[in-house]
């Protein structure tokens, strides 16, 4: 019960000190303490025995803490869902949950209001309901605990409907006494929170950051959207420890301000969710010269992240496909062939990772948890359908099984071609579209974000990057059409939209 236990020492030993900073509204350590004590005893005494999970949808409302530590010391998962969801997508994840209740620290969809099935309330009702049960104090003994489930976070399903990823109590502390272990993170530092709550990189800064007594800094979507606001936002955060994907940091450095002069406390840069180029690294060390960059990986099925190393100058001249380093210490990686054999070292193959962090499966799914769940050597384990081998011990990644193509019978992964185009000297950013008709790729096309050239034309600028590719590709592998944009669109989790990008440039 360490996580609970942490919150509420700060709550005593430094009541005032702030836990969460969202858009000019915040919350101290004391207030999360109490309001979630309070809101967790309304949730129980409504739901009776109903162990059902809670839904909390909002978008980065320091409310939305007070409504999972009440869920969890009610003795029940939350369901994350960020207001960005669309209501069909909302709806989909109620009736495959049960979920009974509805809490929305932002605006509640219309189309739910109506719905008699569930308790909804908006962040008036929830206000309302802490102060009907101000000073009540909850059993430790209902909190969630060992096994049984903390939170779940519903991805992207093949089926068009989204699957609940079931994380226990187990599965998070673990992952936090790594965060905490591994990282150099200290007490009392500030965090960046860029992911919404729905996406479960988020994790990996609102729970070490609350355990280790710091402050959240949000940056909402809104922000995301304009760059000087972004920027004022970064300015004022003093923030230590930074986590995002690459592809937010790498539409930060677009602009030359974003540099240790602005962020004058940075000490650690935590990347997830995408391969990190190692150009982005190097710019990144260039402007934050007394930071440290840790890549890492890891599926939402096993906990956020699995994998650590920190990027130093002799991984950077060494590897042009950076690392994603070394398993946490109570998981094991294995790279398995198509047939289940386990390879050796250099071959590549489907990651397979088990231990303590991998999940329970996919909560109300027994199906496609078989498919993807299992057990490996005593352990649960989790096929992750992403590809990579092993190489002095470092795991490293080559893409998604999903995203290898066959193109005039060479089998071959976009993300492989993405890495080499963004070594190149004009490019900022690139995103590898596959063209298809009849269900057979027909080419690949190139969508780059240029860097400040001299080509008058694009075709120019086209032969150029061409003639550079060749030098580290084959030329099966080299896009036959290159289209330019400004920037390339992100989803709200912070990856590049691949499906949106496709749109517009009219695929």
């Amino acid at each position: 019960m360490e996580l609970y236990a942490k919150i509420r020492k700060w709550s005593q030993s430094k009541p005032d000190a702030i836990a969460v900073i969202s858009n000019g509204a915040q919350l101290t350590y004391s207030e999360l303490e109490q309001y979630s004590n309070s809101l967790s005893a309304f949730i129980s005494e409504k739901m009776n025995e109903n162990k059902a999970p809670i839904i909390v949808y909002g978008h980065m409302e320091p409310l939305m803490l007070v409504c999972f530590l009440a869920a969890v010391k009610s003795g029940r998962a939350y369901i994350p869902i960020d207001a960005s969801i669309p209501e069909e997508r909302v709806k989909k994840i109620i009736n495959d949950s049960g979920a009974t209740v509805f809490l929305s620290p932002g605006s509640v969809p219309t189309s739910l209001l109506s719905d008699g099935r569930f308790i909804v309330m908006d962040h008036h009702d929830i206000n309302e309901a802490i102060a009907l049960y101000k000073g009540a104090e909850p059993s430790s003994e209902q909190f969630v605990k060992d096994d049984e489930n903390f939170y779940i976070i519903y991805t992207s399903g093949s089926t068009g409907n989204p699957k609940g990823v079931q994380i226990t109590y187990n599965n998070l502390t673990s992952f936090i006494d790594w965060m905490v272990s591994d990282f150099g993170l200290r007490e009392n530092q500030r965090f960046l929170n860029q992911a919404p709550f729905s996406f479960d990189l988020s994790v990996m800064d609102l729970y070490p950051c609350l355990y280790l007594g710091g402050t959240l800094w949000t940056i909402s979507k809104d922000l995301i959207v304009n760059p000087k606001q972004l920027f004022e936002s970064l300015r004022k955060s003093n923030i230590h420890v930074w986590t995002s994907t690459p592809s937010f940091v790498e539409m930060c450095l677009m602009d030359p301000q974003f540099s240790a002069e602005m962020l004058p406390y940075m000490e650690t840069f935590l990347f997830c969710g995408e391969m990190l180029p190692n150009e982005t690294a190097r710019k990144l060390k260039t402007r934050f010269p007394n930071a440290v960059i840790y890549n890492t990986y890891g599926p939402t099925e096993a906990t956020v992240a699995v994998t650590s190393v920190e990027i130093n100058d002799e991984i950077l001249n060494e590897y042009p496909s950076l690392p994603v380093g070394i398993p946490k210490k109570d998981v094991e990686i294995f790279i398995i062939d198509e047939k289940g054999n386990e390879l050796n070292e250099g071959e590549k193959g489907e990651i397979v990772i088990a231990g303590k962090s991998v999940s329970k499966g996919y909560f109300n799914n027994e199906e496609l948890t078989q498919k993807s769940f299992f057990f490996y050597r005593n352990q649960p384990a989790y096929k992750t359908g992403d590809v990579g081998y092993i190489k002095n011990g470092w795991l490293f990644c080559a893409g998604r099984l999903d995203f290898q193509i066959k193109l005039n019978g060479y089998r071959m992964e976009i993300e492989e071609i993405e890495v080499q185009l963004r070594k190149l000297s004009l490019v900022e950013s690139a995103v590898i579209v596959p063209i298809y008709k009849d269900n057979k790729c027909q080419y690949l096309m190139a969508v780059v974000v240029p860097k400040a050239h001299s080509f008058e034309k694009e075709y120019q600028l086209t032969a150029h990057l061409k003639k550079e590719l060749q030098q580290l590709l084959p030329a099966y592998m080299i896009p036959k059409k290159f289209v330019y944009v400004s920037s390339l669109p992100m989803t709200n989790n912070g990856k590049a939209d691949r499906k949106q990008i496709a749109n517009e440039v009219g695929v």
